[in-house]
């Protein structure tokens, strides 16, 4: 029985990205967390930052340039994690967890989305790593290493 959860949600969701990003001239990630989340960004929208700027360096695609040249207030267009990637974090009273990626060219846009409405979207997730925990006898390097369709975690150079 295979459980898709959240955490394999979002980690398909980066693998989609990294997909779709040789294909769209611009990107941007949209990251919302709970208020209580003090972290900014996000882990998962770093993760998801550099696959989109590897997966375009890898087509021979320079990094992205922002086309805003007078932003009216500082950090207004979020913030640039690699190679012009830019992150946008929100943290609201009941969110949980939510990634947008949106993929943008002439007449045309992507937008890949998940939301975690609940916590207990998360408990499959942390089952299948306890189980991995006690299986196996190396070093993890996060639940993505539990998920086939998800390859490595993505290299910063």
């Amino acid at each position: 029985m295979t459980f898709w959860n959240v955490n394999q949600w979002f980690f398909e969701n980066r693998a989609f990205a990294g997909m779709a990003a040789p294909y769209f001239e611009r990107v941007e990630i949209v990251e919302l967390h709970h208020d209580r989340k003090v972290d900014a960004p996000s882990g998962t929208s770093i993760a998801t930052a550099w696959t989109i700027a590897n997966a375009r360096k890898s087509s021979g695609l320079a990094p992205l340039s922002d086309p805003t040249t007078r932003p009216t207030f500082e950090g207004a267009r979020g913030d640039v994690v690699v190679d012009g990637v830019k992150v946008h974090s929100v943290r609201l009273p009941g969110l949980v967890a939510h990634q947008e990626i949106l993929f943008g060219s002439a007449g045309e846009g992507l937008t890949i989305r998940h939301d975690s409405f609940d916590r207990q979207s998360f408990v499959h997730g942390v089952a299948l790593a306890a189980i991995a925990i006690d299986a196996t006898p190396q070093l993890l390097d996060g639940i993505a290493s539990l998920i086939p369709s998800c390859g490595p975690a993505p290299t910063r150079r």
